[in-house]
């Protein structure tokens, strides 16, 4: 079996759009999702919509992410707590409320925060940040002990995630694969290509391959522009030059 995990879509139609034709060229027989479909990106409404329907295909998964979970619980006091720590992404989550229905709301509020599967022998976690919490990092170059406190007690063989926007994977001395997939919408690798995952599964063994993906990122850009939102020439550039990844 071959599987694709993308993550950290961002609202990004450019990239999905890519990424999608990549993985079909690649024969995958199922797909995950890890989250953060919409918040700070050129088409949040467009990219949650796309994914709505596919909801309900037997051969794609999703979960929720920490920004999904922020549009769908939205207040004014979180907006104020975001804005203290990242303006530009409390002005892009306000933005984002504004643009979206009620329905879509309601589809990334009732997304599972975790999901455990089994496929070809293989148990899977899929988590959005850490399976502690939906926005702890696992990051590049972490000490293995840190890694290994962040799953303790996790009975999967493969814990998969993102958040970070950086790809990379940790074998742990209990024998425990993690690996995050990276994000196809807002890349923070120094060549910002969208970036996903595949593994191939034959009876209990994995292989796992980052894949990187051009996308037409000028467009993705300007779309992201004309969002107007006080910060959003910033994320546009970001798109672009990746630099820092809250603001």
């Amino acid at each position: 079996m071959k599987i694709a995990v993308i993550s950290d879509i961002h609202g990004n139609m450019e990239a999905i759009e890519a990424v999608m034709k990549d993985i079909n060229e690649q024969n995958c027989d199922k797909i995950f999702v890890l989250g953060d479909y919409a918040m700070a990106g050129p088409e949040p409404q467009k990219a949650i919509e796309y994914f709505m329907g596919k909801f309900n295909n037997s051969n794609i998964e999703m979960i929720q992410g920490n920004t999904d979970l922020m549009i769908a619980d939205y207040t004014e006091e979180l907006y104020n707590s975001l804005k203290d720590k990242a303006p530009v992404m409390a002005e892009a989550l306000k933005n984002n409320v504004l643009e979206l229905n009620d329905e879509e709301k309601q589809f990334l509020k009732h997304l599972p925060v975790q999901k455990e599967l089994e496929l070809d022998g293989v148990k899977f976690l899929l988590v959005h940040g850490s399976p502690r919490r939906n926005n702890e990092d696992i990051l590049p170059d972490m000490p293995i002990e840190k890694v290994e406190e962040m799953i303790n007690g996790v009975e999967a063989d493969v814990i998969l995630c993102g958040h970070t926007h950086l790809p990379c994977g940790y074998q742990t001395s209990n024998k425990k694969t993690v690996v995050n997939v990276g994000s196809i919408g807002r890349p923070f690798t120094p060549e910002p290509k969208s970036c996903y995952l595949t593994i191939v599964t034959n009876n209990g063994n994995c292989v796992f391959e980052h894949h990187f993906v051009e996308y037409d990122k000028q467009t993705a850009s300007e779309k992201l522009l004309k969002q107007g939102f006080n910060g959003a020439e910033k994320l546009a550039k970001t798109l672009l030059n990746p630099t820092e990844r809250h603001f």
